[in-house]
């Protein structure tokens, strides 16, 4: 995809050459939260303008059109107090032309739209544009100055570029800082090609409630509207025309209703940019979904949705006992029990099950070791319960084992985990495993799975079917026989001199013993101490 506007570049050349212009390639990541907030709000003034063109062919003088719209802000969507001194000159020049306290003038500008607009507060108003460490400015006004210059050679109104367009060049942006962004990455951004598996296989329809506990930049989100309009399109007869290019009639259509929760303060105002840009409406909370989600229905339970997506941040530990024990929501049953400490990975699906209504379907990002852990070891292991639990239940539907290296913050290959709580007739006590590992082509700095890839994965998993050294339909005596172990790479073998798992996946398994036993020894010490017996 690109499109090109004004001087040739392609929009995703252009935009991210605007955000090189801080430092180059290597520091644009470090002013991600300065640079996205400032092409957004390049993007909502020259939007703004085309209303005020808009209204002034009705009215006779842009003049007019602002005087309207100041009076009347339900005529615009977003309603920008910035007044040029010549009314025929763009919004955006308002803040083009500062040229003394550039920092400063930019952060009120900022900070004055976001009190027209409440759907903006906290958005684009969060960062000083002025902002010192140390007595020196974190970005300096000539550095900024070259940023705003370089925002300003494209114009990205409705007629210059459409929603689609500019929000996927807002993604490419956040993949690019993503590059750049080491750890922190994988804490706001899914591989594209991750989320489209995940979306097209979801399926999602027209006008369902779509969530994500743990949206980061909103991208897994975007995706599903994304696939439901591709559906859609694909749907629509193109045969019976009216004359006009249209249909006789057209079938009825609503966008997905999009809900998501972030932790992190910049990572959320990211997500609710992404959303706006591509032009897509939806309820981004910020808060600690673990602990407490954002989304209850009018009784303070759990809200329930069509389609759940998510990509947890892996192996979280930092969630106790005592937090699985509080929970007033029903979210973790008797019967599957807590999976430890060392990992959260499928507390956090037993939190995305409970978010799903009778009907619903979700896929969930895991670690590789989230679906073979304590399988095939003495004694008990809480993370292989929780996942006995799920199998028992025939609420597990397919599993998608990834190529590795295409994830920002890690080489591992990671999981995505397909659940259904209404499984096909043919499909009960059946799980479909899919190897993918081999599916993906070299990049720099990481792998991505091809379109082709991503064609014949989805199709695999849409229509379940078996393909050597691809995919398997596995009963539940044999998963039961292979005490719960789900992971695709323990049934499927991509080459003829494949015969052992994966050694990270065994030296996963391993750690998960030792901290395991390492668990018993404490709790058994705990007791012997209370029982006066010395060690």
């Amino acid at each position: 995809m690109t499109s090109n506007n004004g001087n040739g570049k392609s929009l995703e050349s252009w935009i991210w050459a605007a955000a090189c212009s801080i430092r180059g390639a290597k520091d644009a990541p470090k002013y991600k939260d300065y640079i996205l907030p400032l092409i957004f709000t390049k993007r909502l003034c020259d939007v703004f303008d085309d209303e005020l063109n808009r209204i002034a062919a009705e009215v006779g003088s842009r003049k007019k059109a602002f005087q309207l719209a100041r009076a009347d802000k339900k005529l615009v969507r977003f309603y920008l107090p910035l007044l040029p001194n010549d009314p025929e000159q763009p919004v955006w020049s308002v803040i083009r032309k500062l040229s003394d306290k550039i920092g400063e003038g930019v952060t009120t500008y900022m900070r004055t739209i976001a009190r027209e607009n409440p759907l903006l507060q906290g958005i684009i108003d969060r960062v000083d544009f002025n902002a010192t460490t140390h007595g020196q400015r974190d970005l300096d006004d000539d550095r900024l100055s070259n940023l705003i210059e370089a925002i300003s050679t494209k114009r990205l109104g409705l007629d210059d570029v459409e929603a689609d367009i500019i929000g996927k060049s807002y993604e490419y942006l956040i993949r690019k800082f993503a590059e750049g962004g080491g750890q922190s990455a994988g804490e706001f951004y899914t591989p594209p090609e991750v989320g489209t598996i995940m979306s097209r296989v979801l399926q999602p329809e027209s006008g369902m409630e779509i969530y994500d506990p743990t949206c980061g930049s909103g991208g897994l989100l975007v995706k599903c509207e994304i696939a439901m309009e591709e559906n859609r399109r694909a749907d629509i007869p193109v045969r019976h025309s009216n004359g006009n290019g249209g249909l006789k009639n057209p079938p009825s259509f609503a966008p997905l209703k999009l809900f998501g929760q972030e932790f992190t303060p910049e990572t959320w105002a990211m997500a609710n940019m992404n959303m706006i840009i591509h032009d897509m409406e939806g309820q981004i909370e910020i808060g600690d979904t673990f602990k407490n989600p954002k989304f209850r229905n009018k009784q303070g339970k759990l809200r329930t949705f069509d389609r759940v997506v998510a990509n947890p941040m892996w192996n979280q530990d930092w969630f106790t006992e005592t937090d699985y024990e509080n929970d007033k929501l029903d979210r973790f049953p008797a019967g599957a029990g807590f999976p430890g400490k060392s990992s959260a990975d499928w507390g956090w699906v037993q939190h995305i099950y409970a978010s799903l209504n009778a009907t619903g379907r979700a896929a969930v990002v895991l670690d590789t070791g989230a679906v073979s852990r304590g399988s095939g070891n003495a004694g008990t292991n809480k993370e292989k319960s929780v996942r006995q639990w799920f199998v028992d239940h025939d609420f597990i539907e397919a599993v998608l084992y990834l190529p590795e290296n295409l994830f920002y913050n890690t080489t591992a290959p990671g999981v995505v985990l397909f659940l259904n709580k209404a499984k096909a007739k043919e499909r009960e006590r059946r799980v479909l495993l899919v190897n993918a590992s081999q599916i993906f082509e070299k990049g720099d700095p990481k792998n991505f799975i091809p379109n082709e890839g991503m064609t014949r994965i989805t199709d695999t998993l849409i229509e379940w079917k078996e393909e050597e050294k691809l995919s398997r339909i596995v009963d539940y005596a044999e998963l039961k026989k292979n005490d719960f172990n789900i992971s695709p790479s323990r049934y499927i073998h991509t080459s003829d001199a494949e015969t052992y798992r994966p050694i990270a996946e065994i030296v996963e398994e391993l750690n998960a013993i030792e901290l395991e036993a390492k668990e018993t020894d404490e709790a058994l010490r705990s007791i012997l101490k209370q029982l006066g017996v010395g060690i």
